[in-house]
């Protein structure tokens, strides 16, 4: 659910799916422009050191991609698990995509309602506290 707090600042407040954070954010933002080379040695000199340059940002986009296959094969293990044994889910509210908050809610039902209060308190200009 998407709400403003009296200041203007978006908050989003929802389930989250799966018992972890991501923790790679803005991989693709990292990634440096780099104009097109020529094909003179000077050229392969330039594009040598850059490539040393774009070394670490081009992990860190492999990793988060890897990181996003893997959440993508586990999470319809993970709803089925929580729908099929009735676990606990966790509720976070986040400015922005950052989160600043997050409790334990109950079940389905109950992590719904905890959601439109947490909400509704944020729109009142009752801040959660910072946990995270």
């Amino acid at each position: 659910m998407k709400v403003k707090d009296p200041t203007g600042q978006t908050w989003r407040v929802s389930r989250r799916w799966v018992p972890w954070r991501r923790r790679v954010k803005g991989a693709l933002e990292a990634m440096p422009d780099t104009p097109a080379l020529g094909d003179d040695p000077i050229s392969l000199v330039i594009g040598g050191i850059a490539l040393i340059l774009m070394l670490p940002f081009l992990l860190l986009v492999l990793v988060a991609g890897l990181e996003l296959l893997l959440l993508l094969l586990v999470l319809p293990f993970a709803i089925l698990g929580r729908v099929l044994f009735g676990a606990h889910w966790t509720i976070e509210a986040r400015r922005g995509w950052h989160p600043s908050w997050e409790e334990s809610a109950g079940d389905w039902v109950e992590s719904r309602q905890a959601i439109r209060d947490v909400a509704t308190a944020i729109e009142a200009g009752h801040l959660p506290p910072s946990t995270l």
